[in-house]
């Protein structure tokens, strides 16, 4: 079974940067190997939004320009209604256990993008992230650098 990977917006942002540092380089490169591989690699709405949103502020053309792009070559999850509510209930559930992932007058990306990951029903789906804390919590998420092609 191939892998299902997420993209959070920490590689996401790698990989859309138009400044290659060696970090979006080697995250360009990562992303390449994994879809080389077969594995099913998605962009979840709510990373898109993040990262586009930083790259409208910035004026950041040639970003946008290659989020676009990404978004064509890619998988695209949409954000759906089943995803919102799973994430009304995760915030909750958080919040009533003393842990919350953000503010509570966020909006909490992540607990959207948690929820979106479990909406897809396979055995093997996991974040590609920048930030494991908040999301391990509630789905399979490990720094990019750390998922590899099975």
């Amino acid at each position: 079974m191939n892998q299902v990977i997420l993209l959070d917006s920490g590689p996401l942002g790698l990989v859309t940067n138009p400044k290659l540092s060696a970090e979006s380089l080697a995250c360009t490169q990562w992303l390449q190997t994994l879809v080389s591989s077969g594995s099913r690699v998605i962009i979840p709405e709510i990373a898109d939004y993040e990262v586009r949103r930083e790259l409208l502020r910035a004026n950041k053309v040639k970003g946008i320009a290659r989020l676009d792009e990404l978004n064509q070559l890619l998988e695209y999850l949409p954000i759906t209604t089943a995803a919102m509510r799973q994430a009304a209930l995760f915030w909750a559930q958080a919040r009533q256990q003393g842990q919350p992932t953000a503010g509570d007058k966020t909006i909490d990306g992540d607990i959207i993008l948690v929820a979106q990951a479990v909406t897809i029903i396979d055995a093997n789906v996991a974040i590609a992230t920048t930030n494991v804390g908040h999301l391990s919590r509630f789905v399979a998420a490990d720094l990019w650098q750390n998922i590899k092609v099975s």
